[in-house]
């Protein structure tokens, strides 16, 4: 949605950009059609130069890399975590996962109580809790690239501000000129 929004907000400056851009070329023909000595300073004036919005120091708005980043992850580990997940895969009957006991070295069977039921609870502890300590990092992550994009588009809308006000300024002047003619 951040994303969406940051687009928007490019082609609103796109388009405030082009309406700065046709208001100059407005009152260049006012000025000719105010007076003789007006038209021919703008005959002998340079044109200003046609460019695109692009063009105007705003680059194109491509959404933030730290939160496209953070999406790619966090939708790899969800299917890792989808697939993993008890809840979300078809339950064995057998109650817990006795397998893998053996695969533990001598140094872990230490750190686990000698009761092989008590054992395989604790690993299954220590899985669940790697669960959510990768499901906490894939929130962070994605809480910074959202923060990094809501800094992004706010500055946007800081310079969006500035150039509307400036617009709204100009119209009114170049109203003004046209109401006298």
């Amino acid at each position: 949605e951040l994303v969406r929004q940051g687009e928007s907000l490019k082609r609103t400056e796109q388009m405030v950009d082009k309406m700065d851009q046709d208001l100059k070329t407005s009152q260049r023909h006012i000025n000719s059609i105010k007076s003789v000595f007006g038209g021919l300073v703008n005959y002998f004036k340079p044109k200003p130069p046609e460019s695109k919005p692009e063009q105007n120091g705003t680059p194109e708005y491509y959404g933030n890399s730290r939160l496209k980043e953070a999406m790619m992850s966090s939708k790899e580990q969800e299917s890792k975590y989808q697939e993993s997940h008890p809840n979300l895969r078809r339950l064995d009957n057998s109650g817990f996962d006795f397998s893998n006991i053996d695969l533990v070295t001598s140094v872990q069977r230490d750190a686990y109580p000698k009761n092989q039921h008590l054992r395989a609870y604790h690993q299954k502890i220590d899985n669940n809790l790697d669960e959510m300590s990768s499901g906490l990092s894939r929130l962070k992550n994605l809480a910074l690239g959202l923060q990094t994009e809501i800094e992004e588009q706010d500055d946007m809308l800081d310079r969006l501000t500035k150039k509307v006000e400036t617009l709204d300024v100009n119209i009114k002047s170049t109203d003004k000129k046209i109401r006298q003619l």
